[in-house]
């Protein structure tokens, strides 16, 4: 597995080896040992979550906030989807940018996040299958989020506008100015 680091500190793109033959493929997905030597850090999951979302969705932009921030390793089990992480640790040089980047069940690649980030996701397929580990639970009173079209962002969602399809709960976040972190 090849681990690199984005241009956001602790965020992280993981490509895997895949073995192919005449059978199919096999890829070691996960492997605690090898991420944490390569992230620097301890990690535990204890939730994992999927998704299925058709083409033009945006789920975006979420976090935990406190006690329950949450580090997420994702990936596309079907399909192909934008991914994106956006820095909200006000102390952090890299604080209010963001990266994105392709994940598809083609390219088999994962994107790990970090506790004190943003992310969300644009569906660019028909369907798109989203998985991902979480390192702490869900906990409704501490979510938090940005809307997805925040102007101070800038973030290209890959989609034609009119393409676009986003929860009434997520058109109603603020902006990254106005957000509670």
């Amino acid at each position: 597995m090849t681990i690199k680091e984005t241009k956001l500190k602790g965020c992280f793109v993981l490509e895997p080896n895949v073995f192919n033959d005449n059978r199919g493929y096999f890829f070691e997905s996960f492997n605690k040992n090898t991420f944490e030597k390569f992230i620097g850090q301890k990690i535990n999951f204890v939730q994992d979550n999927q998704s299925h979302s058709v083409f033009g969705v945006v789920r975006a932009l979420h976090y935990q906030r406190g006690d329950y921030a949450q580090a997420k390793l994702v990936r596309v089990l079907s399909g192909t989807v934008l991914d994106v992480a956006v820095d909200l640790r006000k102390n952090s040089p890299t604080f209010g940018e963001h990266i994105s980047i392709e994940l598809s069940a083609e390219n088999k690649k994962q994107l790990f996040i970090p506790r004190g980030f943003g992310h969300g996701f644009s569906v660019l397929s028909e369907t798109a299958e989203f998985f991902y580990k979480c390192d702490n639970f869900y906990n409704k009173d501490s979510e938090g989020g940005i809307i997805y079209n925040d102007s101070g962002l800038n973030i290209d969602w890959k989609l034609p506008i009119d393409d676009i399809k986003v929860s009434q709960k997520d058109m109603e976040l603020p902006v990254l100015a106005s957000a509670l972190l």
